[in-house]
């Protein structure tokens, strides 16, 4: 029976969300299964500030390098963590069906109104001032479990903010004095590709997995991530566009929130479609 070899970072999430798509191609193609784990740097650099060292490609580099040299077939990320360009001869193999796409509000229990939120996000940190405008912002950096102790056994800051589909692919309802909120779309556009994850390989590879994943989430995803490239975006830029149905939900630091209705052509072009939509809220010349 073939062997696929998966690259992966070797965080809790990393992980799991590595063990489903190492089920689902078992189950699709028969085939065996193995985990390449890796350190990012990313994951080795626990103290930079991803906002200021350019978090992107951070997470994402090793696992790429790892499918070049032939050391894995393919490499899987949270789409979020993928920059618009990548290296070439590599592509976007698919995606798995997107989770749950908002971004979670996780609050010290019984504090009402968050004086200090921790998140490095320039995205995050533009959007929740619009609801608590007197917030003061610090850095959090750590895995999921690790965040949410900061926020509820050591309050550290008043809050956080975290994604819906990260928690839940840990299995994370609820976490000792810590309370959750959803953030509606209207209160926070989610990242590029949040609650995805992304299969990449090579790109000679990639009619073998065209049919294997799901074609609704790279119908979405594809159309965020050509804002994205439209753009280059990444972590300096607070920026978040999101393909919810028809509705194209959009957030800039220079425009705020806007919401665009999309046809069928737009998702058939959707470098076009960034173009457009961008010249027309004077984001791009």
């Amino acid at each position: 029976m073939p062997k696929l070899i998966l690259a992966t970072r070797k965080s809790p999430l990393a992980l799991a969300q590595t063990e489903m798509v190492a089920a689902h191609l078992r189950a699709r193609l028969g085939v065996e299964t193995e985990l390449l784990k890796m350190v990012t740097t990313g994951d080795a650099q626990t103290e930079w500030s991803l906002e200021k060292r350019g978090g992107k490609g951070l997470f994402t580099s090793e696992l790429e390098a790892a499918l070049l040299r032939g050391d894995a077939d393919l490499a899987v990320h949270s789409t979020k963590d993928l920059p618009g360009e990548m290296p070439p001869g590599l592509a976007i193999s698919g995606y798995m069906p997107r989770a749950d796409t908002r971004d979670v509000l996780v609050r010290h229990a019984g504090v009402a109104v968050p004086a200090t939120i921790a998140t490095g996000s320039p995205r995050r940190r533009l959007q929740i001032k619009l609801l608590y405008p007197e917030v003061q912002f610090t850095e959090i950096r750590g895995n999921v479990d690790t965040r949410l102790k900061k926020i509820g056994e050591l309050h550290v800051a008043d809050a956080s903010i975290l994604a819906a589909a990260g928690m839940k692919r840990l299995g994370i309802a609820s976490w000792p004095g810590v309370e959750f909120t959803p953030l509606s779309f209207a209160q926070m556009v989610p990242a590029v590709g949040q609650g995805a994850i992304a299969i990449q390989g090579r790109a000679a590879d990639a009619p073998r997995y065209a049919e294997v994943f799901d074609a609704a989430t790279m119908r979405a995803v594809s159309v965020e991530r050509a804002f994205q490239n439209a753009l280059g975006g990444g972590c300096h830029t607070a920026f978040a566009a999101h393909v919810d149905g028809d509705t194209l939900h959009l957030f800039h630091e220079n425009i705020g929130q806007r919401s665009v209705p999309l046809a069928a052509a737009d998702f058939a072009a959707p470098a076009a479609t960034a173009a457009r939509v961008l010249k027309q809220f004077g984001l791009l010349a």
